[in-house]
Parts: structure tokens; sequence; C-alpha cells
């Protein structure tokens, strides 16, 4: 149903993105006031939220091309600042001419230096010509040392102009991409704000147009068969479920729950470490595991009057203690056109377990009784699907009194099977609503 998948999409913009809706841009506000502005003046319908969400997508895309093409440009240009730009030519010349000022510069330096050590290794017969000459050539020396000096300066200005000048036009250009990378993270906010806006909008509608609760479908039946009474460890049963439509109508998509739990005298143990339930049907022959919420899938549409069936395949660990097993039944439909399905009750079958390699006796098909619907108040001191409704007692020791109630309704009782029944229809309940969900 495509309500019921705009509604997952709104659980995931709501989980994966609530930065990206408190960073919307004031630039992009004539989007976003559709979640600002419903608290002021009456809520925009349905479809004026389509808009909106179809011109916040418009904008989005707009601004992505822009900013791809900026990125393009930018890759472009910093390349070409590196290499053939003018302002890295004339970076490149003025460097090699500070390059050369510093040689002159240092060549300079060592005749003045040459210059001077002549003049102090004049003999002391020198002529007043040869004394001279030498001071002279100090002098020159010096001069084009200065000169050399002045021109290296000039020479490294230059080249740090022409560096900082490509320098600044490296940050420009970057500069002016950010302001489109920051315009499309903008336009991609009040997208996700204008989808989400329509997203609620369209989950309360259709709460209002469906309710919130689905009551019981009593014309949909759940029904085991073939599972034994009493199980011995270290063996697999193979048994049935059988879910049948005996209404007037057609259900579109069914589901089943199935859960098997084993109780001792210590309480209640896990599943998965005792049991292991397998499933098939006749479209998917091959044997598969209910897995850790023991949720069937896809068991397709049922006519009136027509049921399907699910093998199940039931094989207890060695080390299963001797005590009680209890498994739990339920079935659901929903319609694709988005009314409300419905769900069975939750039906529990109980039966003993042996310890392996004892003999399992005389056997008969496990009964059904009904588990108590989340909310109904059951505590756990009435023993679930007791026939007699007799309340199950404890003594001091924390062994059950004789109350003419089964064996395994006592060690329910005992290790708090209320909650596990309460919990499990709650589940149920809450793994049909994701059924629905994502269809």
């Amino acid at each position: 149903m495509k309500i019921r998948r705009a509604l997952a999409t709104a659980v995931a913009l709501a989980v994966t993105t609530p930065a990206a809706l408190l960073a919307v841009s004031p630039a992009y506000a004539d989007t976003k006031p559709v979640t600002q502005t419903q608290e002021k003046k009456s809520k925009p319908t349905i479809k004026e939220l389509e808009t909106a969400v179809a011109e916040a997508k418009e904008a989005y895309e707009k601004a992505a091309k822009a900013k791809a093409d900026a990125l393009v440009e930018l890759r472009k240009t910093l390349d070409e600042l590196g290499s053939t730009h003018p302002l890295a030519v004339t970076a490149a010349a003025a460097k090699q001419a500070a390059k050369d000022a510093d040689a002159a510069k240092t060549a300079a330096d060592q005749a003045v230096t040459d210059a001077k050590a002549k003049l102090a290794d004049l003999p002391e017969d020198a002529t007043p010509e040869q004394k001279t000459a030498a001071e002279t050539a100090v002098t020159e020396a010096e001069a084009t040392a200065a000169s050399a000096a002045t021109a290296k300066a000039a020479a490294d200005a230059k080249a740090t102009e022409a560096v900082t000048a490509v320098n600044d036009a490296r940050v420009a250009a970057v500069r002016a991409y950010s302001v489109l990378d920051k315009a499309a993270d903008d336009a991609l906010a009040a997208k996700l704000a204008a989808e989400a806006a329509l997203a609620q909008a369209v989950k309360e509608a259709e709460e209002e147009e469906e309710g919130d609760v689905c009551e019981p479908e009593n014309d949909l039946t759940a029904e085991v068969t073939g599972l034994p009474n009493k199980l011995v460890a270290g063996t697999t049963t193979d048994f049935a479920l059988r879910v049948t439509n005996g209404s007037d109508r057609n259900m579109d998509e069914i589901i089943a729950y199935t859960g098997v739990f084993a109780t001792d005298k210590t309480g209640i143990k896990e599943t998965g470490k005792f049991f292991r339930l397998q499933w098939s049907t006749k479209s998917s022959p091959k044997w598969q595991s209910t897995g850790e919420d023991d949720y069937i899938d896809g068991l397709g549409p049922l006519k009136p009057g027509s049921h399907t069936d699910v093998k199940l395949r039931l094989t207890l660990d060695k080390a299963t203690p001797a005590g009680n097993g209890v498994a739990f039944v339920a079935a659901d439909f929903y319609n694709k056109d988005g009314s409300c399905g419905g769900m069975t009750d939750l039906n529990m079958y109980e039966f003993d377990v042996k310890a392996a390699g004892s003999k399992p006796g005389k056997t008969e098909d496990a009964k059904p009784s009904k588990a108590p619907k989340p909310g109904t108040g059951n505590t756990g001191t009435t023993p679930l699907g007791s026939s007699s409704g007799t309340p199950a007692q404890t003594g001091t020791g924390g062994s059950l009194a004789a109350t003419g109630s089964s064996s395994a309704t006592g060690s329910i009782a005992l290790a708090g099977g209320a909650a596990v029944l309460l919990g499990a229809a709650a589940v149920f309940v809450v793994r049909r609503r994701k059924a629905g969900s994502a269809a």
C-alpha cells in the first residue's frame, strides 16, 4: 500500500536526517514552512504538500547540478593554477627571477669578500697606485653588492606578490564552490523536510480513516494439528498449522506467528537454546527457520472459505531438560487497499517434555487454549490455559500445590508464563503492524 510505504519513508527520514532538518537555510523558506505554519493556520492539504515536495525536489535537483558543474570547474581551475594559468605563469617567472637575483647577490657578496682580501694581502712595499686600485676594487664590489641586494629584495617582493595572487585565486575558486555546495545542502534539507511533512500528513490521514486499532477477526482461525502432548528430548516431530478464512470476503495477505518455549521448575528457558522450529509451505517447500521473531510471512491471499497449510517441524535438543513446553500460534491478514485487517486469538498448545532416551508412552494431540490478550491484566497467578480456571498456588518452598490443573499449566504459571503470553501477543501485534507498513 502506497500510504504505508510513505509512513516507512517518514520513519527513515526521522532516524537518518534529524541534523538536516534542523539545518534548513532561510534562503529556502518557500519550502520549509510546510512544517512550521501548521500551528499558525489550518493544516495544508496533502495535495498542497505534494506540490511543495515536487517544488523542493526540483530546487534540489537544480542545486545539485549546479554544485556538480561547479566542482568540475573548481578542479579545472585548481589544476590550471598549478601550471598554465596566467597567474601561475607569472608566479613561476617571478620565482625564477627571485632565484636569479639571489644568485647575483651571492656572487656580488663574494666579490666584496675577495676584494677586501686582496686589499688586506698587499705587501708593505706596495705602491700607492696598487693600494688605490685595491681600495677602488673594494668600493666598486660593495656598490655592486648593494645594487644586487636591492634587486633581490625587489625580485622577492614580486615573487611573493605573484604567489599570493595564485593562492588568492585558489581561495576564491574554493569559496565560489562552497556557496553552491551550501546551497545544495540547504536544498536537500528543504526537500527532506517537505517529504517528512507529507509523510506525517499521510499518516495522520490514514489513522483518521482507519483508526488505530484493528478488532480481532473471528472468522480467521489458526489451528495446530499433529502436535503430541508428550515429546522426548533429542527427537524431531512434524505437525501442521492450518489458517482458515471463514468469512465471506477475500483476505489479501496472510501472516502467521508461531513460538515455542520450554519450562522447568527453574523457570522459562530460551526457545533457541533447546528448541528449533522450522516451517515450509507448498509455495516454499524448503524448510526454513522461524528465526528470532517466530514470524512466518507471505502465506498469500485467502478466498472466502479457503485455507492454507504450513508444515512445522520441531526439534528438541538432547540437553532439553524434562519439564513442560508450550507452543503459541496466531494468524493475521491485511488488505492492500489500506483497509484494516484482523488478528486471530493467540492460542497455546501445552505439552510435556521427557528426558532424552525415555519413552513418551501414550500420546494424544495437544489441545488448544486461548492466551489472554495484551492489557487484560493477568498477573500470572492464574494458570493460563487451565481448563478448571483454578488459581495455581505456591507453597513456601516454591513448589506448586495440587490444584487439579495440568503440570504444564502449573510450570507456566510458576515461571511467570502470563508475562510470556502477553509478551508474545504484543510482539505479534507489533510485527503485524510492521508488516502492514512494509506493504
